[in-house]
């Protein structure tokens, strides 16, 4: 009951793509992700959790691509709620990782973090995800002060179903 189903995203067509660092594990492009939630969907995993590779050339210094409403995941929200409904839960990674050219988790200015300017891009990539429609914010960025700032824009804005799932629980 407690499962969750990882599924990692990659653009493109008709493509599965394996990740080195995971023996058996793929990326897997939209048009491909049907059967892999049917199948979920059919053995009664409630839920999945969406993670990106993002291509080079939408990655910067500050993440940007993470606030775009046409990213990778903004698009599988949209066609996973539009297919199936309820049917399965939506999760989704809140975190600038997979978005900057540096690949921490946070903002940086002379190679130091800048925690408040993270939590303000941790907020707004939150409230896009949940406007798509996902079920369960996952934030595993370790920025302090995140979930209670996420917690209280997510209900001044409407979303206060959406979740909020610890990264230890993760």
């Amino acid at each position: 009951n407690d499962f969750i189903l990882p599924i990692f995203l990659i653009d493109g067509k008709n493509k599965k793509q394996a990740i080195s660092s995971m023996p058996g594990v793929y990326r897997y492009t939209l048009d491909r992700l049907s059967p892999f939630v049917e199948k979920a969907i059919k053995n009664k995993i409630p839920m999945v959790a969406l993670f990106p590779y993002t291509k080079l050339k939408n990655k910067n210094e500050l993440g940007t691509e993470a606030l775009n409403e046409d990213n990778l995941v903004c698009k599988a929200i949209r066609l996973l709620k539009k297919r199936y409904k309820n049917q399965i839960g939506i999760m989704c990674d809140v975190a600038l990782d997979p978005y900057t050219s540096h690949g921490h988790d946070g903002l940086l200015k002379y190679n130091y973090v800048l925690n408040d300017e993270t939590i303000r891009m941790l907020i707004n990539q939150s409230l896009i995800q949940a406007q798509m429609g996902c079920d369960v914010l996952a934030p595993s960025d370790m920025m302090d002060g995140r979930i209670g700032e996420i917690r209280k824009s997510l209900d001044k804005n409407g979303f206060k179903m959406t979740q909020i799932l610890s990264y230890a629980v993760k």
